[in-house]
């Protein structure tokens, strides 16, 4: 079989600050270490692995990416006890019990009375072939995605839920852009896939598996690049409420509570505000959405007494803080 093709003249991946346009042509504002990430990976046809926080952006990372550069995105959903019938391809078993049956059917017509038990068996022989074809298998993200001839994303998202052993199953594919079948052989890469894999820190992954990687942190955003995605996820917001909104919930991820509120759910909250038609932060307002920021009961109870000081400091930063450019450098 032919090796995998090149797509490195892909439009839009010949620099960083190609990458950093083209994914923000589709709304995702990427620092200049997720532009290089990205960038390496297609460069040097390796996978990207992506810590962080939960609602950071690190799915969305992917998503965008497939959307800017045209690519089927192909999602691998990880979970304890996910195996290869679910990750790779499993056989299409009513297919197969279907034509078995056909077979049964037809079997007078093949095998000849004057036949030997050896010439009837190598005339049905060939049916166990057509069985386990290409035909009979329902492929999966790992195999679809080797099968893409214009590209794809392979999105292996919060692969730290998933066991031990299922990292083994993904050495192959991630080292070298393949599928072994057992039934039909090894199927390569038409198009080496951009491969993101996504980890919330949940368990240690094995070594081998981070050796086979580009690795990519991605934390809370600082106030200028918070204010950025922020203006491009929720473009009616105001200025002013959108200072407030991004210095008060950056104040929230210094407190003592147990999950700070992500980008994902700042975004949330921008569009409650806006729906709300909130011109400017005050008390009473963040106290009925708080909910939308902090998603644990004990933490907005943490909060409550704190919550007027709070405002006001928001307030206070947001007026003392400059504007951030709206467009990239």
């Amino acid at each position: 079989m032919n090796g995998p093709a090149s797509n490195l003249a892909q439009p839009g991946l010949g620099s960083i600050d190609g990458v950093m346009a083209l994914l923000q042509g589709v709304g995702y504002i990427a620092t200049r270490q997720i532009a290089t990430a990205l960038y390496l990976a297609h460069h040097l046809r390796k996978p990207v692995l992506i810590e962080g926080p939960a609602g950071v952006g690190k799915t969305e990372l992917a998503v965008s990416a497939a959307q800017a550069l045209g690519f089927a995105l192909l999602r691998l959903q990880c979970y304890e006890g996910l195996d290869d019938s679910k990750a790779l391809y499993e056989w299409k078993y009513g297919k197969q019990l279907l034509y078995t049956q056909i077979l049964k059917e037809k079997i007078g017509l093949l095998v000849n009375e004057a036949d030997t038990l050896e010439a009837s068996f190598a005339k049905l022989g060939g049916f166990q072939d057509l069985f386990f074809s290409r035909d009979f298998i329902q492929p999966r993200p790992l195999l679809q995605a080797m099968e893409q001839p214009g590209g794809s994303v392979l999105l292996i998202d919060e692969v730290d839920k998933s066991e031990e052993a299922f990292e083994a199953l993904l050495l192959e594919v991630l080292a070298d852009y393949q599928v072994t079948i057992p039934e039909i052989g090894t199927v390569k890469a038409q198009v080496p896939p951009l491969v993101i894999l996504t980890s919330n820190n949940t368990r240690e992954l094995g070594d081998a598996l981070k050796r086979r990687c580009l690795h990519l942190h991605i934390g809370f955003p600082d106030a200028v690049l918070e204010q950025r995605v922020l203006r491009s996820r929720v473009p009616g917001i105001g200025a002013q409420l959108l200072a407030q909104l991004v210095a008060f919930v950056q104040a929230l991820r210094v407190e003592n509570i147990r999950k700070p509120p992500s980008i994902a759910e700042s975004v949330d909250w921008a569009r409650t505000l806006l729906l709300l038609h909130a011109q400017v932060l005050d008390v009473d307002l963040v106290r009925d959405t708080l909910n939308v920021l902090l998603k644990r009961e004990s933490d907005i109870r943490e909060l409550e007494p704190r919550l007027p000081a709070l405002t006001q400091a928001a307030r206070a930063t947001a007026a003392a803080a400059p504007t951030p450019p709206a467009t990239l450098a």
